[in-house]
């Protein structure tokens, strides 16, 4: 594995772009960057590790790193592993960790309700990773003998399976090569990089000598601590109902196909309050109905901070996904920070997804009935928000700034409400595109992107149509923008006219009227695109932005987000 990405933070963020553009419809890239952005990201995620307060009921069941596990697992004698806890518990009782590090990789399995939670106010970290300190000079490196660990290194959700064969779909990039193996290494806390052979090993980096039974290191190791990612799984929650919450998780050399370090595979079960950090591939997964995230934060993920897949009624509340894709495996068809497929009725309330080498939230392969709220998405390498091959969204009151990419895209996508957002300094601030894959709207359920539980919905179309568009700030483009608000059928069947787009209440801001040169791409006749330069001549045009200010906030989406019905703004409430 690679060692930590040092993603570039734009100086600034986006707190008060509200109050910069409304003291100017001109307002500066200079004016809007000298606004911090650390307070509008704080509190996001998880409560700290050792900061939680959950009360210990009478009959718990005590785990100490001290303890035993011949003891009753009492507060006077506690167990020693939650291993030994999870098999005594009671079903329906409560599992209380003393603080200390647990090298463990437990199952709740199915049949079983329990809760796990760290005591009041003491941290507790599940730490997949074990001490390396018998090493000896190799040569110009140093070696550790012993190692019999052997992890799967599949570079895709099939065990044993190559990479795709379409070019577009692969996963790894060809630049990192050692991207899908789980190996992790640190010496004083600081990643090294995985190579492929023995002579590539140099000061940073390490090798795994499966053969020989050995790891081979290029950092001195005297004087340092050196530790090495031993266990693969930390916590599979299997049994309904089941609760985990105010613990860390660190360091498991997750491989792709076992989806996460923390998984959800059981229906209706919490996770609350849980720091993931350094899985090698994906920090928590969900693959089970009425799943509840409440304050998760996935740090350092080698590949994707969080995964939800047939998650029906997911709600997500308060994540914070950050630094995600270590490993720079390719933007598509998975890395970043979020992505969720295949599922229904999936609400994102709050949180920030930031500085993920790829997408920051992904919704992608027939997920209905979405809602995303009160969320910021800034400054990841790729698109910000997209939406692709789904139906039935809101999007409302989000900040999403400074991304590579699109800031938010609707990709295939029917039936999008987008009220009152700041979408900023992103490439498109807000891009639509149609393109072939809504051709045939009777594809098999087993086409790809179809849901192979259900037959093809109605609602599921795969087709642009019946977008709202208002009351949003669009403003300010990056290197390399062409318009703030893009509308491309690159089918050339459908203009604008019967996309069925409603585009009113918003506000366009530029830097000047060459940045970007185009306001508006919007498709006219057989789809062809035609640009508008400023918001008159759209309006004048296409009958769109009528209005020529801020609408009333329709009473659902108000109930949505928290304001007043009637309310009239431009751009998200939130900073």
């Amino acid at each position: 594995m690679a060692a930590a990405i040092a993603v570039p933070v734009v100086a600034g963020g986006v707190v008060g772009w509200q109050q910069a553009f409304r003291q100017s419809s001109e307002a500066t890239p200079q004016a809007v960057r000298t606004a911090p952005a650390a307070q509008a990201e704080a509190g996001a995620g998880s409560a700290p590790v050792g900061r939680t307060a959950y009360r210990v009921p009478r009959g718990a069941v005590i785990v100490a790193p001290d303890g035993s596990d011949g003891a009753p697992g009492t507060p006077s004698a506690p167990l020693r592993t939650l291993a030994a806890a999870i098999s005594r518990a009671p079903d329906g009782g409560t599992i209380v960790l003393r603080r200390g590090v647990y090298h463990e990789s437990v199952t709740v399995p199915e049949g079983r309700r329990l809760t796990i939670q760290a005591h009041p106010g003491e941290p507790v970290w599940l730490d997949g990773s074990s001490r390396l300190a018998s090493w000896k000079p190799s040569g110009q490196v140093w070696q550790a003998d012993g190692w019999n660990h052997r992890f799967d290194d599949s570079p895709s959700y099939t065990k044993g399976a190559d990479d795709g064969d379409n070019p577009a779909f692969k996963f790894l990039d060809p630049a990192y090569p050692m991207a899908s193996h789980p190996e992790q290494v640190w010496v004083d806390g600081a990643a090294q990089q995985q190579v492929a052979s023995a002579d590539q090993v140099k000061p940073g980096t390490f090798f795994v000598d499966l053969d020989e039974h050995r790891l081979l290191l290029g950092t001195d190791p005297s004087g340092h601590e050196v530790r090495a990612s031993t266990l693969q799984e930390a916590v599979t929650l299997q049994g309904e109902g089941s609760v985990l919450r105010g613990i860390g998780v660190r360091r498991y050399a997750t491989s792709i196909p076992q989806l996460g370090s923390v998984k959800v595979l059981g229906p209706g079960i919490v996770v609350e309050n849980v720091v993931i950090t350094d899985s090698a591939s994906t920090g928590i997964s969900v693959d089970a109905p009425h799943a509840r995230l409440r304050g998760i934060t996935a740090l350092r993920s080698g590949m994707l901070g969080m995964h939800a897949n047939y998650a029906d009624d997911l709600r997500m509340v308060n994540v914070l996904a950050r630094g995600n894709n270590t490993e720079h495996f390719r933007a598509a068809p998975v890395s970043g920070g979020i992505k969720i497929t295949r599922s229904r009725r999936i609400a994102v309330l709050g949180g920030v997804v930031a500085d993920n080498r790829g997408k920051g939230l992904w919704f992608d392969e027939s997920v209905q009935d979405i809602t995303v709220t009160g969320l910021r998405v800034v400054r990841n390498t790729d698109h910000g928000l997209v939406l692709e091959l789904c139906a039935q969204a809101v999007i409302a009151d989000n900040v999403v700034g400074d991304n590579g990419g699109d800031g938010l895209k609707i990709n295939d996508t029917s039936e999008v409400r987008v009220w009152n957002n700041t979408l900023t300094r992103n490439t498109r601030n807000l891009h639509l595109i149609q393109d072939h894959r809504g051709d045939d709207p009777t594809a098999p359920a087993h086409a790809t992107g179809r849901d192979p539980r259900r037959p093809p919905s109605p609602a599921m179309t795969w087709r642009i149509g019946r977008v709202v568009i208002a009351n949003n700030l669009i403003a300010l483009g990056r290197d390399g923008s062409t318009c703030l608000l893009c509308v491309e059928d690159t089918t050339h069947q459908r203009p604008a006219s019967q996309l069925g787009l409603t585009v009113d209440g918003n506000t366009y801001t530029r830097s000047d009227s060459t940045d970007p040169s185009v306001l508006v791409i919007w498709p006219v006749d057989q789809g062809d695109p035609k640009s508008f330069k400023d918001e008159d001549e759209f309006r004048n045009a296409t009958g769109q932005e009528k209005s020529k200010g801020p609408l009333p906030l329709p009473a659902d989406i108000a109930r949505l987000i928290g304001r007043p019905a009637g309310a009239q703004q431009q751009g998200a409430w939130r900073p």
